[in-house]
């Protein structure tokens, strides 16, 4: 692998760890689009190029979350009954939906994450507050919500933020604890989704070297690395920035990334 990759994925790292930490994504949104781009311009099948995005993102989200995760369970920033409540749906629903991805084309995945993202882009900025009795709901409702949650997560590699996040606050959870929770439950999120994009993805011809299943590992382990040192500095961030401005910040991230995936798949 030429150095020039190994750089832009430390550096991709890097910054999916920041955004991470600050908005409780996992990074899946912002690794998707971009690794989308690099492998494409390094010469990858275009067959199986966002399939490769989406399972070497979800590999890269595992220690992400974990380092995410701790900051934030540092400042009390995580409800862990919520926590408990989704991770069994979570897993169930991440990992039965990388089989479907994995029979869906290029195009259909990238038209989805761009219309999913742009949606919760909306309800972000102009959704109205919950009422003020709306509270979590049960053990069977926490766990039906995470089975939507982990299949929506597995097919475009978020981690589970951009819905998780909208439901806590839909829940009355205040923005930073909602951030924080949504961190930690993209661990079983990621750890779901890379099993299942190895799966699918094993003895598929005409992959890279250095894969197993769709997952890259170059590409995983450089951005692991920064992505780890760089997620508590971006949960610091969310415990101190306004709501408002964090709101901002969450709905412009997502309808450019899903923009910029949709332009690189349809035109690129």
């Amino acid at each position: 692998m030429e150095w020039i990759w190994l750089l832009s994925y430390l550096a991709l790292g890097a910054v999916t760890g920041v955004f991470a930490g600050l908005l409780g994504i996992g990074g899946g949104g912002i690794m998707v689009p971009v690794l989308s781009m690099m492998f494409t311009a390094q010469g990858f099948s275009a067959e199986h190029n966002v399939h490769l995005a989406l399972g070497t993102s979800m590999a890269a989200i595992v220690p992400t979350a974990v380092a995410s995760a701790r900051a934030h369970h540092r400042r009390k920033g995580v409800v862990w009954r919520a926590v408990q409540g989704l991770a069994p749906g979570v897993l169930v629903g991440t990992f039965a939906a990388t089989f479907i991805a994995s029979f869906l084309s290029a195009v259909p995945l990238a038209i989805f994450f761009a219309l999913f993202m742009s949606a919760v882009a909306l309800y972000m900025i102009i959704g109205k507050p919950p009422r003020p009795d709306r509270s979590l709901p049960g053990p069977l409702g926490l766990g039906a919500v995470g089975t939507g949650i982990g299949g929506v997560s597995a097919l475009v590699a978020i981690g589970g933020g951009s819905l998780t996040v909208p439901f806590l606050v839909w829940c009355n959870t205040p923005l930073a604890r909602a951030v924080g929770t949504s961190a930690a439950v993209g661990l079983p999120i990621a750890a779901a989704g890379a099993a299942g994009y190895i799966v699918n993805g094993w003895g598929v011809g005409g992959l890279p070297d250095y894969t197993l299943g769709y997952v890259v590992w170059p590409a995983v382990l450089a951005m692991a690395l920064m992505s780890f040192m760089t997620a508590p500095l971006g949960a610091r961030l969310a415990h101190r920035l306004p709501v408002a401005v964090l709101k901002r910040i969450f709905a412009v991230v997502m309808v450019l990334l899903a923009l910029k995936m949709l332009h690189g798949v349809l035109w690129g």
